[in-house]
């Protein structure tokens, strides 16, 4: 019987070691295959999530770089049309300057210059320097083919030479050969700076005439530096990285890694360097890795933490590959890691649950002789059934085990509910973990200055970020969730609603095509509009539209400057009226036979270019003004005024007889003899025609009216320049009284002079006006300078250099009218001194003209003897002073002759 009981005791313990071992195993399996289905979806959708994530941010970096890329070729397709037609003239210098100032000023200051090649070698345009300002550049014949640089003066045209550039011949270059041969805007190869150590970009357009020749190359440059600060600028925030690639030679363009993308060899040329040079093993494996499979989104083995992604970008001749490289950590916010962590715990619950079972597994079998009725009382439930059999033989350790095992199963029925507790809590750690990640995405959102919401398949809005609202002007999500975003902001100009239909965004999402806008407004908060550009994603779920996202920005700066150059191309920016290229067209308009009779003015602003070189641009520019202020008060609403050049006015006047066109021009000329600007009287020679039957040409008409002007400024010409110079001289001597007493005395003394040496009268004529306006230069001086009472070293240097001026001034005005042009050349040497130390030109002796050695002596005694102010010389003090200068300061023979008058006849006075 005892070896009957240790038998059945051996194979108690084989099949307690039998159940065991099954247990664990099955045990094993089933929650092994259940956890790993479970985790192994977790995990997938967690990746999905991240991968769109990273691909909508990254589209985002790549829609950034397309449009910083096209500011130059967008720069160039506004302005060439300008040069094209003519709008801005290259051979007027001061035009030419401020259009490309202008626009280089303008414009984003990552661009480095904007300049225009052309056929024949000349290059014009404007640059950024190193200290970020701009200078002109002009290089012509009259620079000998060299490009000089020059500072911007305060009315954006040229000002001080700043330096030589040297030799540069635009059709040599890259971009200008890039532009002429592909016959439309384009992109150049990438090269090196003309007066930097930097590589450039550069957008082309070529420019035609009228007639379809080809005239040079408009050209707007970036350098690669500008690209590289703008990469690290986009990316910053998003702690991605971006690099930029020629397609065809794997050379770098640009890059946010702050690597170089070139090197300077000690010869000085610029070797370009390949992304291979840059310290980035995994960037460079990545290349390598699309470069043999074309992947364009993918993970490496090694770092899967980061996501690459590859766009082919092509824009006008670019062929490039952008790689934007971003570390899953900022999207994921430890979704993976809260997986792992929850996997872990998974299997050391496991592991747990597996060392208590086999535990109770030796306690669980109890003995068999009351199995059936145990088991009636388990089923009953009834887990604690009484011992029966104490034996220790093989049946009461069975019964034991029986007992132990409902035990267990009773503690294992009552753990259920704890189990359960736990993993409720596993799950909310889950889904706090899945809110973090929501709250991550919507930071995201909120950190870009791009507006962004979106919509539910009715247009109700769904989400929204930051800078959305602020657009919008509302200040909590709640006032734009569930709200129909179409009603709120989408409406015509005048508040009217826009009908569902006709709004893109709404097509967008009903035909699934993203849409983009840029001509639209969306409506605020306050009941204000802003200009807006926007694009509209259909958003997919299941291959179903479930809705749209909608991105969008505040266009309105890029609508006024669109603005502004529109106006510009119809304008005159200095007058406000209407240019050449708009009137062409309106004389096409109102060429009808229900306009007739059709009258055209053709005016020619008199006094402009002396104006320009005595007085300066401003007083130029203000005359300008003057002249078109008063044709338009003399013109009717109606009627067409132009500026069609620098100094030439047309006015175009339907329904208007030739009778009527005459009142016109009586009035403006009488309005225009009542202004004066400075010391110039406003005076516009004036003409016209008439058309009058449906077969005349307008064009001849207005050649015509064109041709009559030029006969009035003819016939006039001697009454206008005697006015003018007449308005100069009296507005000197009423701001200056004393300059006309000195300009009387010394064209008497002069007469005098002249008469004692016997000169023939035409000559004596001409020395006394000469005499008279010998300081009519002395206009351009300050009025408080001129009236100064102290006349004996009473003026500072800087005051007697302004002084020294007017000899020149008053050879430039002189120089302008043929009545007075004989009288320059004394007038600019009249401070010339005979041993050679006057000015402006230092001559000496006999190189001194005769008229200027004579007003020298002339003026020198009339201010000894001016005793206007109670002091003075006495006219022998005055004669002895001009005797010690003779042979240094003055001529001797014009000396003797001046005491010989002095002398004889005590004219001299």
């Amino acid at each position: 019987m005892q070896n009957m009981g240790k038998m059945n005791d051996e194979k108690y313990i084989s099949i307690k070691t039998v159940v065991i071992i099954l247990f664990i195993v099955l045990t094993s399996a089933t929650v092994g295959t259940i956890g790993f289905i479970v985790f192994s979806n977790w995990l997938s959708s967690s990746y999905k999530v991240i991968t769109r994530m990273a691909k909508e941010m990254n589209n985002k970096i790549f829609n950034l770089v397309d449009t910083f890329i096209d500011i130059p070729l967008y720069i160039n397709i506004v302005n060439h049309g300008l040069i094209e037609n003519e709008i801005v003239k290259l051979d007027n210098s001061t035009d030419r300057e401020r259009f490309f100032v202008e626009v280089l000023k303008t414009n984003s200051e990552d661009i480095d210059s904007f300049a225009y090649g052309t056929e024949t070698g000349e290059y014009y345009g404007a640059r950024r320097n190193e200290n970020n300002k701009i200078e002109i550049i002009i290089n012509n014949t009259d620079t000998n083919g060299h490009s000089w640089h020059y500072s911007v003066t305060d009315d954006l045209t040229a000002g001080q030479l700043l330096f030589d550039a040297g030799k540069f011949d635009p059709r040599t270059r890259d971009w200008y050969i890039s532009a002429k041969e592909a016959g439309k805007p384009v992109f150049s190869p990438v090269y090196k700076h003309f007066a930097k150590d930097e590589l450039v970009l550069s957008a082309s357009t070529p420019v035609y005439n009228s007639t379809g020749e080809f005239r040079g190359v408009l050209t707007c440059h970036i350098t690669l530096a500008k690209i590289d600060s703008y990469l690290r600028k986009i990316t910053k925030d998003k702690n991605a990285i971006a690099v930029i690639i020629e397609r065809s030679s794997g050379k770098l363009i640009a890059n946010s890694l702050n690597a170089k993308n070139y090197k300077i060899l000690e010869d000085g040329t610029i070797k370009r360097l390949t992304i291979e040079d840059i310290d980035n093993k995994a960037l460079i494996k990545a290349y390598k890795n699309h470069e043999i499979t074309y992947d364009n989104i993918f993970r490496l083995k090694n770092d899967k933490h980061v996501l690459y992604i590859m766009f082919d970008y092509k824009n006008h001749g670019l062929d490039w590959l952008l790689i934007i490289a971003t570390p899953e950590k900022l999207l994921a916010s430890g979704i993976i890691e809260n997986i792992k962590l929850a996997l872990i715990l998974t299997v050391l619950c496991l592991i747990l649950s597996i060392i208590i079972c086999s535990k109770r597994i030796s306690k669980i079998l109890k003995p068999i002789d009351n199995l059936i009725d145990t088991t009636i009382k388990f089923a009953q439930g009834d887990l604690s059934p009484k011992e029966i059999n104490k034996r220790n033989n093989g049946i009461g350790i069975r019964f034991k085990f029986l007992k132990n095992m409902l035990h267990t199963i009773s503690t294992f029925a009552n753990n259920i509910e704890s189990k359960v507790k736990e993993r409720a809590k596993e799950l909310e750690e889950t889904i706090r973990a899945l809110k973090e990640s929501k709250d991550q995405l919507h930071l995201i959102l909120d950190s870009t200055d791009v507006a962004i919401y979106g919509v539910d398949i009715n247009g109700n809005c769904t989400f929204c970020n930051a800078s959305c609202l602020k657009l919008l002007g509302y200040s909590h999500i709640d006032e734009l969730i569930g709200k129909n975003m179409h009603s709120i902001i989408y409406r015509h100009k005048d508040g009217t609603p826009m009908p569902l239909e006709k709004c893109k965004i709404y097509r967008s999402y009903k035909e699934g095509k993203a849409i983009h806008a840029n001509d639209e407004i969306f409506w605020r908060a306050d009941g204000t509009y802003f200009n807006v550009e926007y694009h509209s994603y259909p958003q997919f779920k299941d291959g179903k539209i479930v809705g749209a996202v909608v991105t969008f920005t505040d266009n309105t700066e890029r609508k006024k400057n669109e603005d502004y150059v529109k106006y510009l191309s119809y304008h005159d920016s200095l007058t406000g009226l209407y240019n050449r290229m708009f009137l062409s067209q309106e004389l096409e308009r109102v060429d009808t036979p229900e306009n007739l009779p059709i009258s055209i003015i053709f005016g020619d602003v008199n006094g402009l270019k002396l104006t320009n070189d005595i007085f300066g641009h401003a007083a130029g520019d203000a005359l300008l003004k003057k002249t078109a202020e008063i044709l338009k008060k003399a013109c009717r609403e109606k009627d067409t005024i132009a500026r069609v050049g620098g100094d030439e006015f047309t006015i175009l006047l339907p329904k208007t007889k030739a009778i009527d066109a005459e009142k016109i021009i009586r009035r403006v000329k009488k309005e225009l003899s009542k202004e004066q600007i400075g010391a110039i009287r406003c005076y516009m020679s004036m003409g016209y025609d008439t058309k009058t039957t449906e077969d005349q040409d307008i064009e001849s008409v207005m050649k015509n009216a064109e041709d009559y002007m030029y006969k009035d400024k003819t016939l006039n010409r001697k009454i206008v320049d005697s006015n003018m110079l007449k308005t100069i001289i009296n507005t000197l001597h009423h701001r200056c009284p004393r300059e006309k007493r000195h300009s009387i005395r010394v064209s008497d003394i002069c007469q005098k002079i002249g008469r004692a040496m016997k000169l023939p009268e035409t000559e004596i004529v001409k020395l006394k006006k000469a005499g008279f306006f010998h300081d009519i230069g002395k206009i351009v001086i300050r009025e408080e300078l001129l009236n100064k009472k102290d006349k004996i070293n009473t003026l500072t240097e800087e005051e007697d250099k302004e002084f020294l001026q007017h000899v020149i001034a008053g050879y430039r005005i002189l120089s302008l009218f043929n009545d007075t042009m004989d009288l320059a050349e004394p007038v600019l040497a009249h401070h010339e001194k005979w041993n050679g130390t006057g000015y402006p030109k230092g001559l000496k002796g006999n190189e001194i003209p005769k008229l200027a050695r004579i007003i020298a002596v002339a003026e020198c005694y009339e201010v000894l003897t001016d005793t206007i102010d109670g002091y003075g010389y006495s006219k022998d003090e005055a004669c002895e002073v001009i005797k010690k200068q003779s042979g240094t300061n003055f001529d001797p023979i014009i000396v003797e002759f001046f005491l010989k008058a002095y002398d004889n006849t005590g004219a001299i006075k």
